[in-house]
């Protein structure tokens, strides 16, 4: 049996999710709603140390890291819609995808969502008192080896934090690389086939969709991805997997705060209009 620990906006959620539905798996969900702090629950800790999402326990087996939740579908199930490629050079390549998320997008895609839009929603839920006790209970190691400092930075100063700038500047730079990637007028980013690789970008491109960004490649910035992004969309499982877990509110929080930050990202991207 598989249980699935996962929130609705969680990037890392929605790839372990839309790769569970690849493989054709059901699973139980334990719903744990980050933004009110859930994850922070010493119960879970036991689980999940870092205090994040998603968490993966099959059998009793517990497995954290959605890139690794995803490699053990695929070692424990290889016959069953295999994700990761067979050939040993798409498989390298799908590799790199995957690891560029855990590196560099993940961290960008964080400080991202908490400026443009989750700091909004935490003081919202949590009023000042709980932001203060929200930020003050994640671990010392948590998304990245710095992120409580950098939680609390980003949440409490936005677009003026340091790094800010530049986390969104990198986060632009992988939708560019995957912009050349397409260039070879494939539909998928490895092999020509639908993979790993496509299940571990999907989730950050589709938040900037829902942070009302999409003017990060729209308009005729990237063309490929546009592209790209909208095939992705129109697979049976994207719905069910990315847009459907997500409360309304929070969705509605996602796309107005977004959109109010949008200037403020066109600015720093150069992005001179949306029209």
């Amino acid at each position: 049996m598989f249980t699935l620990y996962h929130h609705g906006s969680s990037v890392c959620a929605a790839k372990v999710r839309f790769a569970m539905a690849q493989k054709g798996l059901e699973w139980e969900g334990v719903y744990i709603d980050i933004l009110k702090g859930d994850q922070f629950d010493p119960e879970y800790v036991k689980l999940n140390p870092k205090a994040v999402v998603p968490t993966l326990v099959h059998d009793g087996t517990v497995i954290v890291d959605s890139t690794v939740i995803c490699e053990y579908l695929d070692k424990i199930l290889p016959d069953l819609n295999p994700m990761h490629p067979s050939d040993p050079w798409e498989y390298a390549q799908a590799r790199y995808w995957t690891k560029a998320v855990d590196e560099d997008l993940h961290p960008a895609c964080a400080a991202l969502t908490f400026v443009c839009s989750h700091r909004h929603t935490v003081l919202k839920n949590l009023g000042e008192e709980g932001m203060k006790n929200f930020l003050a209970s994640t671990p010392p190691i948590s998304v990245t080896s710095d992120w409580k400092a950098k939680k609390d930075i980003f949440t409490r100063y936005g677009f003026e934090a340091p790094e800010a700038v530049d986390k969104i500047k990198l986060y632009d730079s992988y939708l560019w690389k995957m912009e050349k990637a397409l260039e070879t007028g494939n539909d998928w980013l490895v092999g020509n086939e639908f993979s790993i690789a496509d299940i571990a970008m999907a989730p950050y491109v589709n938040r900037c969709a829902m942070l009302s960004l999409s003017g990060m490649w729209t308009n005729g910035r990237m063309p490929n991805l546009e592209k790209w992004f909208s095939r992705v969309s129109a697979l049976p499982n994207f719905k069910t997997c990315l847009l459907d877990w997500v409360p309304e509110d929070l969705t509605s929080d996602l796309r107005e705060n977004g959109a109010k930050s949008w200037p403020e990202v066109a600015k720093i991207l150069d992005i001179v209009s949306r029209n």
